[in-house]
This record gives C-alpha cells, structure tokens and sequence, in this order.
C-alpha cells in the first residue's frame, strides 16, 4: 500500500509544479523595450517591479554622468551583453540581445536609463560586467 500511495505521488508531482509558469511569468516582467515617445525623443521602458526602487533608491543620480561618458560606457556594455547572449552564458538572466546603435543620438536620458540597467542586472542578478564603472557594481 505505501508503495502504492508513494507511485501515486511520483507520478502526480509534474502536474503539481508551476515552476514552467513562474519562469513564463518572469521573462514577461524583466522585457526592456526602446522606443521612441511622442516627442520623437528615445526612451526604454523596463517592465520590471524592483527596477523603479532601483532607480530612485538606489542608482547614483543622472547629473553624475555626462553623456559622452555614457554613450562610451553603452557601448562597451551591449557589446559585452550581446557577447553573452549569443554565445548562450547566463541564459536565466540575459533573454534578448540589444540593437544599439553607438552612432545614434539617444539623448542622454536613454543613455543614462540603459546604463542604469546594466547596474541594476549586476544589483539584482550579481552578474559582473567588465564595462560597469566600479562605483556603480555591487559587491558580494
């Protein structure tokens, strides 16, 4: 009987386990989307519910960066990041490449707010990047 009762449950435990749904569920939080608003300015729109805390508790204040710097800094980093995603390292955290276009001109809100992402993934995540300034990565 104990056997039957343990078969019983080894063979129900996949069909009791969300786990497939909380990772759909998760993927659909963490999207980051560039776009441009009405004002035919660039902005990115980061679904994520910790990513606005991030911004306003914890990520050093835009008047700290200048745009050159940012726009150098994006650069090395979406290199570095799509590095990762192609070659399939920290699939759990990195989903999609970026399309960034160094020659663009973003303005320095976008730059700033796709800096601010690569700093909240090494502040949520862990993952180091080589390209975040050391001011800006969290340590463990």
């Amino acid at each position: 009987m104990k056997n039957l009762v343990f078969l019983i449950i080894i063979i129900l435990l996949p069909f009791g386990c969300p786990a497939q749904d909380k990772s759909k569920k998760d993927k659909e939080k963490s999207e980051i989307k560039p776009s441009k608003n009405n004002d035919d300015e660039w902005d990115l729109t980061v679904i994520d519910t910790q990513f606005d805390y991030f911004m306003s508790a914890v990520a050093k204040p835009i008047s700290q960066y200048s745009e050159s710097y940012l726009k150098t800094k994006n650069t090395l980093l979406v290199s570095e990041w799509n590095s990762y995603y192609f070659s399939g390292r920290y699939r759990n955290i990195i989903e999609s490449s970026i399309d960034y276009d160094p020659k663009e001109n973003y303005g320095i809100k976008f730059e700033y707010k796709l800096y601010q992402v690569f700093a909240y993934v090494n502040w949520k995540y862990g993952l180091r990047m080589n390209g975040l300034s050391g001011s800006d990565t969290t340590r463990y």
